[in-house]
């Protein structure tokens, strides 16, 4: 048995460290030991458990940090820290190693390509103390990345949170008209307004605004969506969902949001300032809904 060194305490030889070693490597190693002491001596080794590999999962992932694996591949290094962002670039996934020698390597894992090709994800096996670094995507190449299908595949996250600022339901309190709600990763518009139970009898429904925080640019964009568009077919107008996404139904509420997104002339630090924005106007009646 190895001890978390990766030490083994065997008879007439002793201590012998065999981290990092495969199992033909390890048994070649306590072969030169014992041939010390034995004539043409008879190795074998069998792996009856493997130690969970210590590997750390940064970038652009939900919950970045060290994990433990079972199953030491770069695929479930990737789920097991939450998936990647909407904002991921799965094209150059990096893998640093550090070697026995001190040396680093890296390696760079394309997993998109192999999703818009229809492959299997490679499986890229991981060693103890490896760094997952997923990159960000660059601005110039979002228009060329389909980020639609990276969000239906098993390497996204499993669920976005979007939130619905609400007046159009005809319930009474502020909590009721600003919410959050938990979609399927891909779901799209129409999707978000069935969850929310939004009622089109008094929703502006051809005037339904998506805003969206801009990262680069610390600001809000916004997508504006017509849903009786949406419902009769036109895929344009039923546009897929990102996590933190605001949907703003009605009408007098998203000109008082406009309004107060004009006059906050300081760009959002990052997505949380962007939602914490939205919380201190619901937070204050008189913010978006006196007459």
């Amino acid at each position: 048995t190895l001890d978390i060194q990766g030490n083994v305490v065997v008879p007439l030889a002793g201590t012998v460290n065999l981290a990092g070693l495969t199992l033909d490597q390890a048994r070649d190693e306590l072969y030169n030991r014992y041939d010390q002491y034995v004539v043409n001596p008879d190795v074998s080794l069998i792996l009856t458990a493997q130690r969970p590999v210590e590997v750390t999962v940064v970038g652009e992932v939900p919950r970045p940090g060290l994990y433990p694996l079972q199953a030491p591949q770069l695929a479930v290094a990737l789920l097991t820290a939450g998936g990647s962002t909407t904002l991921a670039d799965l094209r150059t996934v990096q893998v640093e190693r550090t070697l026995r020698d001190g040396a680093l390597l890296t390696r760079t894992v394309d997993l998109f390509t192999p999703l818009v090709q229809g492959e299997p994800i490679p499986q890229v096996q991981l060693q103890d103390g490896d760094v997952i670094t997923v990159p960000r995507l660059a601005p110039e190449d979002v228009e060329s990345y389909d980020r639609d299908l990276v969000a239906t595949s098993t390497l996204a996250r499993p669920e976005i949170t979007v939130r619905v600022l609400n007046r159009a339901s005809g319930a009474r309190g502020l909590e009721a008209r600003f919410g959050a709600i938990n979609l399927r990763n891909g779901s799209r518009f129409l999707d978000a307004l069935a969850v929310a139970g939004v009622n089109p009898d008094v929703a502006a429904y051809n005037r339904i605004a998506v805003l969206r925080f801009n990262p680069e640019t610390g600001t809000a964009d916004t997508i504006m969506v017509n849903a009786t568009a949406a419902v009769n077919g036109d895929l344009s107008q039923n546009i897929p969902l990102q996590e933190n996404d605001i949907l703003v139904v009605d009408r007098n509420l998203l000109a008082r949001v406009s309004y107060a997104l004009n006059t906050f002339t300081q760009p959002f630090r990052d997505v949380l300032g962007f939602l914490l924005f939205f919380d201190s106007l619901t937070d204050s009646a008189d913010s978006l809904f006196r007459p």
